[in-house]
């Protein structure tokens, strides 16, 4: 498709406007979705920081990489933006799985569940949790063999579910594991997909779709109807939402339960397994900086699993995890939609238009990062991080939306990384080569095929 710049002179430029005509959107839709991160590297390339849109009369869109303009959006005038509507839809894609959570609801009610949520992942929990991170990860490393090969996406995609499982709800996933993971990668394929037929329709997506909804829905229904009937408080998020009662003495609904429990499940362990996909992906290429970080784990650790209270003895180890997120950020856009008119990077941008940050191309960006394509952990150095633009780097988000979970999930990528790192190389298998595949999330696309190989280190028990 050409990139033509546009003659508007109120708008930034960007490709020509796409008309109303449906197969001409569809046509659109399909040339973006088939490679999303290539087709909007490429426009930042040629029409610069600010991309404009348009579709028929009236529909605006805004991509944003400049961190200058990402701040205004996402911290000095957050209170003029909402989600983007398209993820509000409850009829379609990533509404239709996640309700009205954290992620997708707005204004006081996300406040309201906001504050509700925050004490979960207060520090002392999540020291708390790490315990729990170290366990499970050694659990899974004893069913691992030397010389064996695995999908390690599929190794960190169980890990990460079944600690969100123990850490916020206390339980044990056992046999509905299998169905949850079906459940978010159906739902990351329909979220992004284009999709032009009525939902009446039963296609093999909307089939698909109302298969996974409704296998959520009963798993998480069965967990809540479980721990009303124990009536105890176990100390996890689930039993903090049970008890609350509002200023008026009413408790919150099974269905206000449900939608924050699913957007746990997926924010919870999805982007957290891809952070670490990226990390094993780059360290196998890397031999020098994993080397590093051994050197790291062996000196600290001392063949002992990693606490909580390690990481702060463990800086390279943060590094590489940091680094990882700026090459492969798990949430590689972020959409907002512009409730009152407001002017962005000096144009004005009107009520209803939507505003997408690619943090994708924020973090590929030479001008704030050297050698951008490079792995170099040293960059996040305490003295070199201190010299970032700021919202150069945001895997979190940033200001009032900032992600909820963000120290839990530093924390557990770290932990996971220490343990299984002291004990295993994980190697490409010969000749794998993957590349990125840009979902709500960023994953490596057709999985991780890896060899483990032990690692020769005394572990203490």
């Amino acid at each position: 498709m050409p990139l033509l710049q546009t003659t508007q002179a109120s708008y930034p430029p960007g490709p020509p406007p796409v008309g109303k005509n449906p197969l001409t959107q569809l046509r659109f839709g399909l040339y973006v979705t088939k490679n999303p991160l290539g087709v909007m590297m490429d426009w930042f390339q040629t029409y610069g920081d600010m991309v404009h849109l348009q579709f028929g009369d009236t529909n605006h869109v805004y991509l944003l990489s400049n961190p200058t303009h990402i701040h205004e959006v996402l911290v000095e005038k957050a209170d003029q933006f909402h989600k983007a509507a398209k993820y509000k839809d409850e009829q379609r894609g990533l509404a239709r799985l996640l309700g009205n959570g954290l992620i997708t609801s707005d204004g006081d009610y996300w406040r309201q569940q906001r504050r509700l949520m925050q004490p979960a992942f207060h520090a002392r929990r999540i020291e708390g949790y790490g315990v729990v991170m170290v366990n499970y990860t050694r659990q899974m490393l004893d069913s691992w063999r030397d010389g064996s090969s695995l999908d390690v996406a599929d190794e960190m995609m169980h890990l990460t579910l079944a600690i969100v499982a123990r850490t916020i709800l206390d339980t044990e996933l056992a046999g509905d594991a299998e169905q949850i993971a079906e459940a978010v990668s159906v739902f990351q394929n329909l979220a992004f997909g284009v999709d032009i037929f009525p939902l009446w329709l039963p296609t093999p997506a909307h089939i698909r779709q109302s298969r996974v909804e409704k296998t959520m829905s009963q798993i998480i229904s069965r967990l809540i109807a479980e721990r009303r009937a124990s009536a105890g408080d176990r100390g996890d998020l689930l039993s903090m939402m049970l008890l609350t009662i509002d200023e008026e003495g009413n408790g919150m609904t099974d269905r206000q339960i449900r939608d924050e429990m699913v957007t746990l499940f997926l924010a919870g362990h999805e982007t957290t397994a891809n952070a670490l996909n990226w990390a094993w992906y780059l360290l196998a290429q890397h031999p020098d900086i994993e080397a590093k970080l051994h050197s790291e784990l062996d000196a600290v650790l001392q063949g002992n699993p990693p606490t909580f209270a390690d990481l702060k003895r463990l800086p390279y180890t943060e590094m590489v995890m940091k680094e990882a997120m700026r090459l492969y950020p798990p949430v590689w856009s972020m959409s907002r939609q512009v409730i009152e008119a407001v002017e962005i990077g000096g144009y004005p941008i009107a009520k209803g238009s939507e505003v997408n940050i690619i943090t994708y191309a924020t973090h590929h960006d030479s001008r704030w990062w050297s050698e951008p394509e490079c792995f170099l952990p040293e960059r996040f150095s305490p003295q070199q991080e201190q010299q970032f633009p700021k919202l150069a780097y945001l895997p979190f988000s940033s200001g009032p939306r900032v992600c909820i979970g963000n120290s839990f999930a530093m924390v557990e990528a770290q932990l996971i990384l220490a343990t299984i790192a002291q004990r295993y190389r994980l190697a490409l298998t010969d000749g794998y080569n993957t590349q990125p595949e840009a979902l709500i999330t960023l994953r490596p696309q057709h999985g991780l095929p890896m060899k483990v190989q032990r690692r020769e280190l005394l572990l203490k028990p």
